[in-house]
């Protein structure tokens, strides 16, 4: 395609309203790939992030947006993108996507990275035998009420909400800062009790500034006796919306508040004109994938692929197959007795370079 021309923009070029816009109105676009994302990364953690852009004679026809992500000591990785499931290409044609692609790959090692690493989604759902294993995003097409939505959930599943309120837990729906304090609170307790370090508040902080601005977020903090005992953050991109993070207090888990979250979550969607929502990210056939296959959604394989510094060698990432370390229960087991804390404050420091 010899008539495409390319250009690197920083995230605070005033172009990337232009790009946002493309975002929102692209059927493939998602709420990681607008400047916001970019933006909190670079606040947070230091990463400085840009976007590679192609135009069409002379208008915008795909964009790539990349962070260059680096260990101590290390040259940077770019990766498209960080902290999330989904980055990659999006563009006006798969030709373009790929000339995008060819274009990163040619570009990362002249300009010092290490490699690139694109985070993709699979075109479209597969049969189960070929999921096997393999990490899914858990799609859900919404309808235009919530009466609708839980005239369409199962007998089951409606009890399952119903419990939750019986068991007189309320939900709220929030966007002003002081409901992060109430997350963060929810998330870093949970997040110790997984075993597994925390973000740091600066990057919930970050993602609440950078995302606000234009509405693009929202919390729902759910209660019992004016306590949060479970708390869930939304990003949304036009008629799509996404839920990053989503944390429950165990020992109140016997009141059902995942279910109320995850209904409060979905009504308000459908009411705000959302259309899709995407659950995250689940091990095919595992725990967390059989909680969100309750609610209607349909797991889409996720495409993540790593390439060298020379543009070679793409190969399926690990962290797109599943799997995990022999040393996790070891690292699990020793976080889980830290202090919260120090919890908190170590795993602000290591989250960094944990870029999953």
């Amino acid at each position: 395609m010899n008539d495409l021309t390319f250009s690197y923009l920083d995230n605070m070029d005033p172009a990337n309203d232009a790009l946002d816009a493309f975002v929102r109105a692209h059927p493939g676009g998602n709420a990681y790939q607008l400047a916001a994302w970019r933006r909190a990364v670079a606040g947070a953690y230091g990463y400085a992030g840009k976007v590679l852009v192609a135009r069409q004679g002379g208008e915008l026809a795909g964009m790539l947006p990349l962070c260059a992500v680096a260990r101590p000591l290390s040259r940077p990785r770019w990766i498209s993108l960080p902290f999330c499931d989904l980055g990659g290409p999006l563009a006006v044609s798969s030709e373009v996507a790929d000339e995008l692609m060819a274009r990163a790959r040619h570009d990362a090692g002249p300009q010092g990275a290490t490699g690139l690493e694109l985070r993709c989604s699979a075109p479209g759902t597969e049969e189960d035998a070929a999921l096997e294993g393999r990490k899914v995003r858990m799609l859900l097409g919404l309808p235009e009420s919530a009466a609708a939505l839980m005239q369409s959930y199962p007998p089951k599943l409606r009890s399952q909400v119903r419990k939750a309120e019986k068991n007189g837990l309320t939900s709220e729906v929030v966007t002003g800062l002081d409901a992060v304090g109430a997350f963060y609170d929810v998330y870093s307790r949970n997040m110790r009790r997984l075993g597994s370090p925390p973000h740091s508040r600066a990057w919930f902080d970050a993602i609440h500034r950078h995302y606000s601005t234009a509405g693009d977020m929202f919390l729902v903090v759910v209660r019992n006796e004016g306590k949060a005992v479970g708390a869930g953050w939304v990003l949304r991109c036009g008629d799509k919306a996404v839920i990053p993070w989503a944390s429950t207090l165990a020992e109140y888990n016997s009141l059902a508040p995942n279910m109320l979250l995850y209904w409060a979550i979905q009504a308000y969607l459908c009411e705000i004109g959302v259309r899709q929502f995407d659950f995250g990210r689940s091990t095919f056939g595992e725990g967390t994938y059989k909680f969100k296959k309750q609610w209607g959604a349909q797991p889409v394989a996720l495409d993540w692929k790593e390439w060298d510094a020379q543009g070679v060698a793409a190969i399926a990432a690990p962290a797109a197959k599943g799997g995990a370390s022999s040393l996790r229960p070891l690292i699990e087991s020793a976080w889980q007795k830290l202090p919260l804390g120090v919890a908190n404050s170590l795993g602000g420091r290591l989250r960094r370079y944990i870029t999953l």
